[in-house]
């Protein structure tokens, strides 16, 4: 039995791990397209990921730790994995397996998200800057912020110095100049013609990598969300 003096510890870890767990968000992952996906998350603080096979109509739900940041969630497709979970994907590739560590390879369309931020806000946005392979919604299961659409025909309507197998390509994959790239640091690049291109079809989506104006969005931090593949 633990003695008298050993109880407010055990009282503290017990109210830390209630706020853990009353505040960690939960992530519906909906596939909607008519083809499988492999749904993948990834973040890097804290460093973690999973992923996972969802033919049309399949769900799969992850709770995300609060204080999460530099998080995605983005859809892997034409993949082959064997028993161990080893194989690889034409688009959003992560190391050759099925339950991600690390990024995936670009094209893939993006939902990124950092949660319990300051001023008790969750930051979240759909990002085309690692390009698009997959249409997607990004929104709150609740009505408590701006649901995000990506659903326009891009890689059919791709320009061809960025087409790729299965995608689209961002041009700062392709060019890896500053012009697309932004690699010298804020305000040394603005739009250019081909990220025009994305933010026609997209304009809720990072279509160059300061593109935060118009495509960076707030929800109230404990908020719940759903991602979904090919939305209707």
């Amino acid at each position: 039995m633990n003695s008298p003096k050993n109880l407010p510890l055990a009282v503290s870890l017990l109210a830390i791990t209630f706020f853990a767990y009353t505040h960690a968000a939960t992530f519906d992952i909906l596939n909607q397209c008519t083809y499988t996906v492999w749904a993948a998350f990834s973040s890097l603080q804290p460093s973690t990921g999973d992923g996972r096979r969802l033919d049309q109509g399949q769900k799969w739900n992850i709770d995300v730790a609060p204080g999460t940041t530099q998080a995605r969630i983005w859809g892997r497709t034409s993949c082959n994995f064997d028993a161990n979970g080893s194989g690889q994907c034409q688009t959003g590739d992560c190391n050759r397996l099925l339950k991600c560590r690390g990024y995936g390879s670009p094209p893939n369309t993006l939902a990124e998200f950092a949660l319990n931020q300051p001023n008790n806000l969750d930051y979240v946005d759909i990002s085309n800057v690692d390009g698009f392979n997959i249409p997607m919604e990004f929104s709150p299961t609740t009505n408590v912020c701006r649901r995000l659409v990506c659903n326009a025909p891009i890689v059919d309507q791709c320009p061809s110095e960025l087409r790729t197998p299965g995608g689209c390509n961002n041009p700062c994959t392709v060019f890896k100049t500053n012009e697309y790239c932004c690699t010298d640091g804020p305000g040394s690049c603005g739009p250019t013609n081909l990220s025009r291109f994305f933010k026609e079809r997209c304009p809720d989506a990072y279509s160059y990598p300061q593109d935060d104006p118009t495509s960076l969005f707030t929800c109230p931090a404990g908020t719940n969300y759903r991602v979904v593949f090919c939305p209707s």
